[in-house]
């Protein structure tokens, strides 16, 4: 089987999208945090968090069709369905580069089947070719990355990302 690289297609790919989204955001969860962590990302994916975030991403694909990339796997065997989507990258739209100022990679996700073939390497070339046609304020291609996801951290470094500030957070509900 082959795994092609295209731009996102609601109609074909949302179901897709989404259960990556889903083990993206788990991950997120279980291994960067403890149960506090894990439990409260866990807690946000609803159906209405479905919805809304499938809405976003359309949103932002009306805006730039590139901002979200797919890898499918396609072969004659596998009919395209939910579980061929095996890896994406969303670049927010240059409209909302004012946010660092520069092209934000937003999310990065390749399944565990995929890791280590050359594929998250495919949809980050794509995102650094998206970033590259934006017009920024600052020459750059910014994402969180958590210092605890040090597989993340080498792939971001094999790819020349660098430390550049560091995010720190609070809840809200603290005032």
């Amino acid at each position: 089987m082959s795994v092609e690289i295209r731009p996102y297609d609601r109609d074909r790919d949302a179901d897709g999208l989404y259960a990556l989204k889903t083990a993206f955001e788990r991950g997120l969860g279980e291994h960067t945090g403890g149960d506090e962590k894990a439990a409260a990302y866990e807690g946000k994916l609803t159906d209405a968090y479905r919805d809304r975030w499938l809405d976003w991403v359309d949103r932002c694909v009306d805006d730039d069709p590139r901002c979200v990339t797919v890898a499918v796997e396609e072969g004659e065997e596998r009919p395209m369905t939910a579980d061929a989507v095996v890896g994406y990258v969303f670049v927010l739209p240059e409209r909302m580069a004012m946010v660092w100022d520069a092209a934000v990679l937003n999310e990065i996700y390749v399944t565990p089947e995929h890791r280590g073939t050359g594929l998250a390497d495919d949809l980050i070339d794509a995102a650094l070719s998206l970033a590259a046609d934006q017009s920024l304020p600052l020459d750059r291609l910014v994402l969180d990355v958590d210092p605890a996801n040090e597989r993340a951290k080498q792939f971001y470094d094999r790819h020349g990302f660098e430390s550049w500030g560091e995010m720190v957070a609070r809840p809200l509900a603290e005032r």
